[in-house]
């Protein structure tokens, strides 16, 4: 990939002449012809960033604290109705794009695109395990105890491991077009990760938290073939997928006392798979109603083949043998989407979708007998399960405008899910919903919809249930009987003779489980938001944004595997408040932007039991305060430089981190990470430069 992203900065570099013999052009008016020539946009510039904030960085990669440096671009190039053009982003930082493309209009086009992607999301974690190929070692001169209190070489054993992992994203992309009526395409896409993500080891009675090695990577194809007619087009396609992982296991060395044998686990990893899908699809358009019909069709196969790893690595143990080598497993998949649309009158619209997904697991089964955590053999027969399902959804809809101002909109949906080997094996939602817009003038703009849905489940097979060692009450909320209610209106209002406009929405939902006797029993969400810009003059504009989201929820559970003896109430509420303005052409020469946004969460869960008073959890909170500001100035027709300056306050209260450093629990070794807390700033400089065309 190195090698890779060093060869396009070289040809994003290359003189207007060597583009010369390369076609390019239009797709769809995203690229379109314009004046022959040469013209970029090159940009240097500066960064830096006050303090190390994980999540700061995260998307962009000012992850530590420092200078960083930076280059971007972008140019293009035209000659004898042959285009190409560039572009380069944030080359200085790990989220930096590459990109050319080109074609000639209605012959062929091109595409190239690199980029990084990095996700960061703990820099306060810390280990005692050394990373050896896959896996973790604890140091030579460590002492196992039954708890965390008896490491007498944790202090000095320990040493800082972020939790990151970098994404670095290949595209090529290609169409042909012999004729107008025909194109060729193909595109290619390889992500590979690479990083430390956290996971835990079990052994049974104690645990530890692991700093997890990633490196793995996906290729990923389209081909196919499309055709195009006056009123009618298809499509035929092949899709693959290929996910391979270098770390077949992870082995980690057990840093507690253990029973004999067990003084490592092993577990494992997401294993090597393919995916491979033919499809086909179409649309076409008749005169009679103004009918639009849309469809398509696809078959595909996945399949993981992977060698299992042993039952166990205890060499006390002697479980029987793997009943087969491999999983061998394989899913067969199909989906299928039929959509109408037809104008019959004037002020009458309808639409029929139907959309059918089906999973079908043909992963053959097996007798297996466990070994839990790689200390004790079960003795217990078990068969895997294939799970398949099959999704069905259908839509009707119909809209009438009744007059001028006013449109009328209902409409019927109906989802259908059939399962295997799970506690409801059918399970059907239908939904009703209408829909009022109003539109007396052109000043004020209404939008009224509400309606209502009703999951419904042919039974609840409470003997799975117990197979699973679940209470034979509790209902999964996703399995439940469900009936919901729910509305939204939406106002705006925009004067055609004064620069101002503004919009509010509203949403009310209402969830009832009661059907329930264990579990989610009810939820409650309202939602409102809200938004007004003021365009002051020609060349200043101000706005301000705003909103409220608040969930309530209660569940029933039983401690003693019987009726309800306990209650959990959820009480979650977010609000956001941001505003800013943009003053352009200060002096013809400046322009000035500034954005602030705050954002508050806050979840309370109170438990009550029937015989004691309710018992509350410490609350969840975050506070956000995030400001942008720029100002840039124009030097000369062809120089342009730019100051910026962003800050970002994150603070958050979390009690399952606040204060749990890495042997606060007895039995398990934890990495100590931290709730989020980081005051931020990023201060930056740029120049850009303007060549070629005017």
């Amino acid at each position: 990939m190195k090698t890779l992203s060093g060869a396009i900065a070289l040809a994003l570099v290359a003189p207007a002449a060597a583009w010369a013999d390369v076609d390019t052009s239009d797709w769809a008016c995203e690229f379109c012809p314009f004046e022959e020539g040469y013209t970029a946009d090159m940009g240097v510039g500066a960064t830096y960033v006050s303090d190390d904030a994980a999540r700061f960085g995260n998307g962009l990669g000012y992850d530590e604290k420092g200078g960083y440096a930076n280059l971007d671009g972008e140019g293009r190039y035209a000659k004898d109705g042959k285009q190409m053009r560039w572009a380069a982003e944030d080359l200085g930082l790990k989220s930096r794009v590459l990109s050319i493309e080109g074609g000639s209009q209605g012959q062929y086009m091109f595409g190239l695109e690199y980029r990084e992607l990095p996700y960061r999301r703990f820099d306060t974690t810390q280990t005692v395990y050394l990373e050896s190929g896959d896996a973790l070692q604890l140091p030579s001169a460590w002492v196992t105890a039954p708890l965390t209190s008896g490491f007498t070489q944790l202090a000095s054993s320990l040493g800082s491991r972020n939790i990151e992992t970098d994404r670095q994203i290949l595209k090529l992309n290609g169409e042909y077009l012999p004729s107008s009526a025909f194109a060729l395409f193909a595109d290619y896409r390889r992500q590979q990760r690479d990083g430390v993500a956290i996971t835990t080891g079990s052994t049974y009675t104690q645990a530890a938290y692991l700093p997890r090695p990633i490196d793995d990577h996906t290729d990923e194809m389209d081909l196919g073939i499309r055709y195009k007619a006056e009123n009618f087009n298809m499509a035929l396609a092949y899709y693959g997928s290929y996910y391979r992982n270098g770390v077949d296991s992870l082995t980690w060395d057990n840093p507690f006392t253990s029973f004999p044998g067990a003084d490592q686990g092993r577990t494992a990893v997401e294993p090597d798979n393919d995916f491979q899908q033919l499809s086909f699809s179409g649309a076409y358009f008749a005169e009679v109603m103004r009918t639009n019909i849309v469809f398509s069709a696809a078959m595909g196969r996945g399949e993981q083949t992977a060698t299992l790893l042993p039952y166990t690595i205890n060499p006390t143990l002697s479980p029987p043998s793997l009943p087969v080598s491999s999983l061998d497993g394989k899913v067969d998949t199909s989906n299928y989407t039929f959509t109408i649309t037809s104008r019959p009158f004037d002020k009458t619209r309808v639409s029929l979708s139907y959309r059918q997904d089906e999973r079908e697991n043909k992963t053959p089964v097996s007798m297996w007998s466990r070994v839990i955590t790689d200390n004790v053999t079960s003795g217990d027969n078990e068969f895997n399960t294939a799970y398949s399902f099959k999704r069905q959804k259908l839509n009707l809809a119909a809209s009438y405008r009744l007059f001028d101002s006013l449109k009328v909109s209902a409409g019927y949906d109906r989802r259908q899910l059939d399962r295997d080997y799970q506690e409801v094996a059918e399970q059907t939602e239908d939904t009703g919903w209408g829909k009022l817009d109003y539109r007396p003038n052109s000043i004020f703009d209404i939008s009224l919809r509400g309606g209502a849905s009703r999951r419904d489940i042919d039974r609840y097979d409470t003997d799975i249930a117990l197979s699973l060692g679940q209470n034979p009450l509790m209902r999964k909320y996703n399995l439940a009987y469900r009936y919901r209610e729910f509305g939204e209106l939406t106002a705006a209002v925009s004067f055609p003779s004064a620069p101002v406009s503004a919009a509010i929405t509203v949403m009310q939902s209402d969830d009832s489980y009661s059907r329930s006797e264990l579990g989610m029993v009810s939820s409650d969400e309202m939602r409102v938001t809200g938004d007004i810009s003021w365009a002051v003059g020609e060349s200043t504009s101000i706005y301000l944004s705003g909103g409220l989201d608040s969930i309530e929820a209660t569940q029933l559970g039983s401690q003693d595997f019987g009726a309800a003896n306990w209650t959990a109430n959820h009480d979650d509420s977010f609000m956001h408040a941001g505003g800013g303005f943009r003053i352009l052409g200060i002096n013809d020469k400046a322009d000035l932007v500034f954005d602030y946004t705050r954002s508050e969460g806050e979840t309370d869960i109170a438990v009550s039991r029937y015989s004691n008073a309710a018992d509350s959890l410490p609350t969840l909170d975050s506070t956000m305060d995030a400001l942008r500001m720029s100002l840039s100035f124009t030097v000369s027709e062809r120089l342009a430089a730019t100051f910026s300056l962003r800050y970002e306050r994150f603070k958050t209260s979390d009690w399952a981190l606040d204060g749990v450093l890495v042997d606060t629990l007895p039995t398990v070794l934890t990495m100590g990470a931290s709730a989020y807390d980081y005051d931020v700033w990023a201060a930056g400089v740029g120049f850009r430069y303007r060549i070629g065309n005017d």
